[in-house]
């Protein structure tokens, strides 16, 4: 049950992040697909992205984690339909408020 609800969260989450950020468009079910695709990216590649950066991300003291993120937007605007960004720094700001809005809400699910 708590997947479905972390789920929709994240569906949420990416809706209001597209609303804030002019460049990106998405629609309620491409959000829904995005929060898979988004959860299977950081499950799977983002360990091993993050651990062939570790140098540069020790040098940039973790900033470059932003870059990251923000190339695992666009990568999953190709796969996704109905998921556009226009750029990479739409994605770059994106991904930030993404991670603020999911911040939010799920403190919001916890009380």
């Amino acid at each position: 049950m708590m997947l479905i609800v972390h789920w929709i969260i994240s569906a949420i989450a990416i809706v209001i992040s597209a609303y804030l950020i002019p460049g990106v468009q998405v629609t309620l079910v491409s959000a829904l697909v995005l929060a898979v695709v988004l959860g299977i990216i950081n499950t799977f590649l983002k360990p091993v992205v993050n651990l062939i950066t570790l140098p540069i991300n020790i040098i940039t003291l973790g900033l470059f984690s932003l870059v990251i993120n923000a190339l695992f937007i666009l990568l999953a605007a190709q796969v996704v339909p109905d998921f556009s960004v226009t750029g990479f720094w739409p994605a770059f700001f994106f991904a930030i408020v993404l991670s603020l809005v999911n911040a939010v809400l799920g403190a919001m699910n916890r009380d």
